[in-house]
């Protein structure tokens, strides 16, 4: 062994020890191991940079901003009610849903985003439909990390196992090349949910502690403005076009409760509805044409006369929210007779109470300890706020604000970026790089959000991954290991030398990420594909799927974290589902593998294995 290599060995050691570890987060690790590649002229400075600039740090970022951009304008919003709409009230039909469906979504968009998006969806369905939450979380996780084995720009994994093909001079991948396998995984794992759910847990889950400060039943109250669209039109066609999106409790005119609420009634100027809401929806209704919230309305831009205080509260505005406290002072008070906005300098526009339905205007509305408020004001309004003893706490209220009318163009340019890249009229990363930036041109999504957005910590761990690679095969050691693999290796089967790979990046990813495990193995694999004289393409493709579709594990991958306490599920349950679900895969993968690439059979009853 050369002392190269012996170096190279004892950063890699180091580098696995503080990743496993956690001891320091990914991406610093990342940079510590390019930083001792380079130190050490392992690498040259070009060598060790090369990450910065390489086309998967490049096109993952773009796909963070575009799928930004399709969540700002409303686009997840939308297929994710409409999955929920067909899953219907049965379990097994919602697995069937709900998997190909995600599994879909995550081919386009980063896994965590489309997890992160259906959690609530699912949790509510099940709520409502009197379902186990745990039944239907895990389909939809495993369902989200199949997804990305659809297309190359479903995971890191496959833009590094690219990446390091096309360095070796090897053909690279197509936009669709791994998406038979995918294909075929997510059929695999949608039919082995459905025959085997019995295997999960049937618990009703949590929505977890941060619940409390984000919630979907906020009650808020919106007034049909000067000139709307929505005069003269029914309340049932308002009913019917916010129906994913409000839900519609009572209707006020002239500050009373309307005792005629037919569906064929028409709207008026100045009518209030009083409906209940998501966050999202109430940080959005500036945006919605003729309507707005009526407390801003009623007060924020009406000050009375004489009043020196700027009540004006358009432009700078932010929205948080405020939890009545015990012996609060406002306990028992109604809104209007507190008069927030000239007391307290803001204006109340809606809230949320643990029990109980809500109808009437809400300034008539009298408070109760453990009420939340939804307030609208300035910021240096709220830095005083905060001290009042009159409220618990006071936290920013969480909240995206949809730009829906922009939702056509989003998914225009989503779309032509995927065209784009996939006809090969322009290279992936020019052609999401493009769409990233149309994106936020087009004010789909804003700047600050948009990078807001990026997961930084994935961009910087790839690009410090990608000099260990590098290193690996400079050095000679990723041959020297093909070497002792292949000396053990004489006389096995193609396909179970696929195998070997798929579960080498199986058994790695448990601990590594899924980009370090493609990273660290594909020049083993490159290696010995060379010394056996095979293509190298299946080698690394096994790689890269197990690394991204074995669920061993709860923390192989980060959606499943997400579903952990939701889910209520422990470690056992992951193994007794996953180490079935990855040995189905593992082979599908490395059959579909072998037929694609080494000529071997598609059906089991043909040549030889």
């Amino acid at each position: 062994m050369q002392p190269q290599q012996i170096l190279f060995l004892a950063i890699l050691a180091v580098t696995l020890f503080l990743f496993v570890s956690e001891k320091l987060r990914v991406d610093l690790v990342a940079m510590l191991a390019l930083l001792a590649l380079a130190l050490t002229g392992i690498l040259d400075p070009r060598e060790a940079l090369s990450g910065f600039s390489s086309e998967p740090a490049i096109i993952v970022a773009a796909v963070f901003v575009l799928s930004s951009g399709l969540a700002a304008t409303g686009i997840t919003d939308r297929i994710g009610q409409a999955i929920g709409r067909a899953a219907g009230g049965s379990e097994w039909r919602t697995i069937a849903v709900v998997m190909p469906a995600t599994a879909a979504l995550a081919a386009f968009s980063h896994h965590l985003m489309v997890t992160a998006m259906m959690l609530p969806i699912l949790m509510r369905l099940a709520r409502e439909q009197k379902l186990a939450a745990s039944r239907l979380l895990m389909p939809m996780s495993l369902a989200a990390s199949l997804g990305t084995t659809l297309t190359l720009i479903g995971a890191p994994a496959f833009l590094l196992a690219n990446d390091l093909l096309k360095r070796t001079g090897s053909q690279g991948l197509g936009f669709f090349t791994i998406t038979p396998i995918g294909a075929v995984l997510v059929l695999i794992g949608t039919a082995y949910m459905l025959l085997g759910r019995w295997l999960v847990p049937k618990r009703s889950g949590e929505a977890g502690s941060e619940s409390y400060m984000r919630l979907e039943r906020y009650y808020t109250e919106l007034v049909v403005d000067e000139g709307s669209p929505w005069i003269g039109k029914t309340y049932g066609q308002f009913r019917e076009h916010f129906d994913e999106r409000l839900q519609v409790v009572d209707w006020l005119r002239y500050g009373m409760r309307r005792r005629n609420q037919q569906a064929d009634s028409p709207l008026r100027q100045g009518d209030v509805l009083l409906v209940r809401a998501s966050p999202d929806e109430i940080a959005s209704i500036k945006d919605e044409p003729g309507l707005s919230l009526h407390a801003v309305v009623k007060y924020g831009e009406q000050p009375k006369e004489g009043d020196g205080r700027q009540t004006e509260l358009l432009g700078e505005e932010q929205l948080v929210q405020a939890v009545v406290a015990p012996n609060s002072e406002f306990i028992g008070r109604s809104v209007s007779s507190i008069d927030f906005l000239h007391t307290l300098g803001v204006v109340v526009v809606g809230l949320w109470r643990k029990e109980g339905w809500l109808h009437g205007e809400l300034s008539e509305l009298k408070l109760e300890e453990g009420d939340l408020l939804v307030l609208w004001g300035r910021q240096q309004t709220f830095g005083k706020l905060a001290q009042h003893h009159g409220f618990l706490m006071l936290m920013p209220f969480q909240a995206q604000k949809r730009t829906r009318k922009r939702a056509p163009l989003a998914l225009a340019i989503m779309v032509a970026s995927v065209v784009a890249a996939a006809s090969g009229w322009l290279s992936p990363q020019i052609a999401f790089l493009a769409g990233a930036v149309a994106m936020v041109i087009s004010r789909c999504v804003g700047i600050e959000r948009a990078y807001q957005e990026i997961d930084v910590r994935i961009f910087v761990m790839i690009a410090g991954v990608i000099p260990l690679g590098l290193a690996m095969e400079k050095t000679g050691t990723a041959a020297w290991f093909a070497d002792i693999l292949s000396a053990h290796a004489q006389g096995w089967s193609a396909l179970t030398l696929l195998l070997v790979m798929f579960a080498s990046a199986a058994l790695l990813t448990q601990i590594l990420s899924d980009a370090a495990t493609t990273v660290l193995l594909t020049p083993i694999a490159l290696a010995m594909a060379t010394t056996l004289g095979q293509s190298p393409t299946p080698f690394v493709m096994c790689i890269a799927v197990g690394a991204v579709a074995s669920f061993l594990t709860p923390i192989g991958h980060h959606g499943n974290l997400l579903i952990l306490n939701p889910g209520q599920y422990t470690f056992g349950d992951f193994l007794r589902v996953g180490v079935p679900l990855t040995m189905l895969i593992a082979l599908a993968t490395a059959w579909m593998a072998r037929w694609l690439w080494m000529g071997g059979p598609l059906l089991p009853f043909g040549a030889g294995a």
